[in-house]
């Protein structure tokens, strides 16, 4: 790891920063210094590294620490947080589940990506143990109030917002990209007994809003740029949503339960672009802040299943992990995903996003 503030103390960035931001608890205030500084950076430590003879590798002890040495935290200060539902798979496999008489997708979703205001006090950085929630929930066809049965893990991938935009101000899809700092992995764990009986008519709340997990290494949108691909092929769209060329990104993610892979798809399969919700989330004037993390939502493909609701058609059809039938998360289980770019010999990771559950502390 690649300690910014010695780099910046032994005068390595006099002429890119003017003030000294690599010592704050978050990376918002070098993320407001805007991509002409922080893209720089980012250059002037890749040719550092090339360099056989680098002032960075001679004096190797000052300037970087093994990774295991590290204790992460929180990267960003997060003002606001919003998840989308932009997965067609994902909700076209919730919609078979729960909307059995009518079309899988509700009438709006291929018209506009469809999003929630998430908490985003109760974001947390990888490593972190997540409390069982308790809430309301239908057992035996009564509402009691109990520890939820049913806590699942959403496999999703967040942007992180570099550039606000003034209110009554939207972005236009076409400089969205702008407004980009960079991704990181999301876990948006998810109570489905909770979720299921409160969710009509405003959606998610208590299911969603006890935790979400982050990783906490935040790649940056310059650094994805040879992994752009052509986005899934949508129906027509409004003006204000339309790219001639929409792009999306190859990334392989993986989710670990107790160590065991049990899915693997790819960032590329989503419907709705990362500029397409920008777009979205700004058109009617809401202003998006430096530090604020949009969740992708849910990622499936064809084959592969981003949470256990769809993996296990809500809890009928078990996995097999390790030897034992499960259906949901029990307490004492691990979550990892992990995510990686990878062409030719250009290869990023995005590190891990890691949360077990543990018993509430409602019950110590």
């Amino acid at each position: 790891m690649i300690d910014l503030k010695a780099l910046f103390d032994a005068g390595f960035f006099d002429e890119l920063v003017l003030e000294d931001v690599f010592e704050e608890e978050f990376m918002n205030p070098f993320i407001k210094q805007g991509k002409f500084i922080t893209s720089k950076i980012r250059a002037f430590l890749q040719n550092e590294l090339t360099l056989e003879n680098s002032l960075l590798k001679k004096d190797f002890d000052l300037y970087f620490h093994d990774i295991e040495s590290v204790e992460v935290h929180m990267p960003i200060q997060i003002g606001g947080y919003t998840d989308f539902y932009s997965n067609k798979y994902h909700a076209e496999n919730v919609g078979r589940l729960f909307r059995k008489d009518e079309s899988p997708l509700a009438d709006n979703w291929l018209h506009m990506p469809i999003a929630y205001h998430g908490r985003a006090s109760s974001i947390v950085v990888s490593g972190t143990d997540i409390s069982r929630p308790y809430g309301q929930i239908i057992k035996d066809g009564k509402v009691i109030f109990g520890a939820s049965e049913k806590v699942d893990f959403e496999l999703e991938f967040a942007t992180i917002i570099g550039k606000s935009n003034l209110l009554g101000d939207p972005i236009e899809i076409n400089k969205a990209e702008d407004y980009i700092f960079g991704f990181c992995l999301l876990n948006d764990w998810s109570a489905r007994d909770i979720q299921s009986w409160e969710y009509k008519p405003l959606g998610p709340f208590l299911g969603k809003n006890f935790a979400t997990t982050i990783s906490p290494w935040i790649v940056t949108v310059e650094a994805l740029a040879p992994f752009k691909v052509p986005s899934v092929k949508q129906k027509e769209v409004l003006p204000y949503l339309y790219l001639e060329q929409p792009k999306s990104y190859d990334i392989n993610l993986r989710v670990f339960f107790n160590g065991v892979e049990i899915t693997h798809t790819n960032f590329s399969k989503m419907y709705w672009t990362v500029h397409q919700q920008i777009a979205h989330h700004t058109v009617n004037g809401c202003n998006l802040q430096v530090g604020d993390v949009l969740g992708s939502g849910t990622i499936s493909d064809e084959k592969e299943k981003g949470s256990l609701l769809e993996k296990t058609f809500n809890g009928k059809e078990p996995l097999l992990i390790e030897g034992v039938r499960r259906t949901f998360i029990e307490n004492g289980d691990t979550i990892s995903m992990s995510a990686c770019a990878e062409i030719n010999e250009i290869k990023v990771g995005f590190g891990e996003a890691i949360g077990a559950l543990k018993k509430s502390k409602r019950n110590a």
